[in-house]
């Protein structure tokens, strides 16, 4: 599907380390202050109060997780992305997971051949337990600016 495997990679770490920020230990989630407990750039997978990652351990499991992502992402888009959005939509999964993403209006709007509508979707996905987060939006704007190059 995509033009430069090796490039969408590089680029979907790039912009979802930029967004995630990395923390080696292990804290809760700002939205609720507690579960699901996060490390490194974002990670929620088996994660305990306690828990402390190196660098290395980080990127190796940014890199990891993010392969389920573009799987998912790969296996509910049914039309050809340029790299760009696909690797905003990556971001995004891993934001809000799989399942979210790929039922979201964005994707079905991509989907649909409504490209700009779909990119311009990703800008209701800003809140965290109800709340409006600014660090949310400013992802969603970058996604969406991914999202919409080539438009």
């Amino acid at each position: 599907m995509q033009e430069d495997p090796r490039l969408v990679a590089r680029l979907a770490v790039a912009l979802v380390a930029s967004f995630e920020g990395l923390r080696q230990n292990a804290y809760p989630d700002p939205a609720t202050q507690g579960k699901p407990w996060t490390i490194c750039y974002g990670s929620t997978n088996g994660v305990k109060p306690g828990d402390r990652k190196t660098v290395e351990q980080c990127k190796a499991l940014l890199a990891l997780e993010l392969k389920t992502y573009t799987g998912g992402i790969e296996s509910c888009v049914r039309v050809a992305l340029p790299d760009a959005r696909f690797v905003a939509l990556t971001s995004f999964a891993y934001n809000v997971g799989v399942k979210a993403a790929c039922g979201s209006s964005a994707v079905r709007l991509i989907n649909e051949g409504r490209v700009a509508e779909g990119c311009e979707a990703l800008l209701k996905w800003n809140r965290a337990a109800g709340i409006v987060f600014p660090g949310l939006t400013r992802r969603r704007q970058k996604e969406r600016a991914f999202c919409l190059e080539g438009v």
